[in-house]
């Protein structure tokens, strides 16, 4: 912990951690898009069992703890979309998501620009983290005595460089027809899913050009995306931390966070529940994959399910455990 509140206190100290001049490991096309091979899926399920079938041995742990939720946001809360902009949440998971958050703090970590997901999700009971947790508002806990919310932004002397960069991408990669640049406050990502197959290597090219002589940045891949990113050693896992530790729960035993997720940014963040122990990573994916999660859901439409049963949970308890969730 105390590497992590020297984080805190040091917030422009961070070194560069990835030197973009490394070998990218090679793009491939979205591994969601693969026809399922029912088979390896089932072995993969032994290893990385169903939340929902496991629920009641996941709460089992809860009792007598307090809970704490984190969520990504697309391929999570809602589907994968051909346009990012119209990655919609439904009625259904909106209500189920403001129901976990009445019961339990709630954060939503993505990739996406903070004011984005926020746009997305619209409710005022969740906390709000962008840009891969490069920009985290900050928990009602914590706020000041005028409810102001403020912003965590441990890149913010990125800023100017990342919009000349976005300014550049736009003039490189304006002629490749499917493309879109995404800004995301701290992170520009470039959609290459309705690009044709034959022009994503070059377009891939062109966004690495942007970058190759500028150390301060680095390329990260996702599904279909390619993101531009501060070479600082900050990530989702970082922001899952920060967030505990700002709610009051980074030296608490009677802790128990659950982290759902599909990306690979998502890693970061089973890696620090894994590695305390405190809690249970879930991964979303109907494919087998590698991951440090310990339990999987297929799809939103089982992270709805996992949801609403974890509310209802919460209510059977109420009798029995009196827990302080704010």
């Amino acid at each position: 912990m105390a590497k992590f509140l020297s984080r805190d206190i040091n917030l422009m100290g961070f070194q560069i951690s990835h030197s973009n001049k490394q070998k990218l490991k090679p793009f491939c096309d979205d591994p969601d898009s693969m026809l399922p091979d029912v088979e390896a899926y089932a072995s993969w399920l032994l290893k990385h069992p169903s939340a929902l079938n496991s629920f009641d041995c996941i709460m089992k742990e809860a009792k007598g703890k307090k809970v704490v939720v984190f969520l990504d946001y697309d391929g999570t809360l809602s589907p994968i979309v051909e346009d990012p902009d119209k990655a919609f949440m439904s009625t259904e998971m909106r209500a189920a998501l403001r129901e976990v958050a009445k019961q339990f703090p709630t954060s939503i970590i993505s990739g996406r620009s903070r004011d984005k997901v926020k746009e997305f999700v619209q409710l005022n009971n969740v906390c709000y983290a962008g840009s891969h947790g490069l920009d985290i508002m900050q928990p009602p806990k914590s706020r000041d005595k005028k409810g102001n919310e403020g912003a965590f932004q441990p890149a913010k002397l990125f800023l100017p460089a990342i919009q000349e960069i976005s300014m550049e991408l736009e003039h490189k990669i304006r002629e490749t027809q499917g493309s879109r640049i995404e800004d995301n406050m701290f992170c520009i990502s470039v959609h290459y899913r309705q690009v044709p197959p034959q022009d994503q290597g070059n377009l891939k090219e062109k966004v690495k050009s942007v970058v190759e002589n500028r150390p301060e940045f680095r390329l990260t891949e996702g599904k279909m995306v390619i993101e531009v990113r501060p070479s600082i050693e900050w990530n989702k896992g970082d922001a899952l931390n920060y967030l505990l530790h700002t709610l009051g729960f980074s030296n608490a035993n009677d802790v128990l966070s659950l982290y759902i997720g599909d990306d690979q940014t998502d890693e970061d963040a089973f890696k620090v529940i894994a590695g305390k122990r405190e809690g249970f990573p879930i991964v979303v994916s109907s494919i087998p994959k590698e991951t440090k999660a310990w339990y999987s859901l297929r799809d939103p439409s089982e992270v709805l399910a996992f949801l609403l049963r974890l509310a209802k949970w919460n209510k059977s308890q109420a009798s029995f455990l009196q827990q302080d969730y704010i």
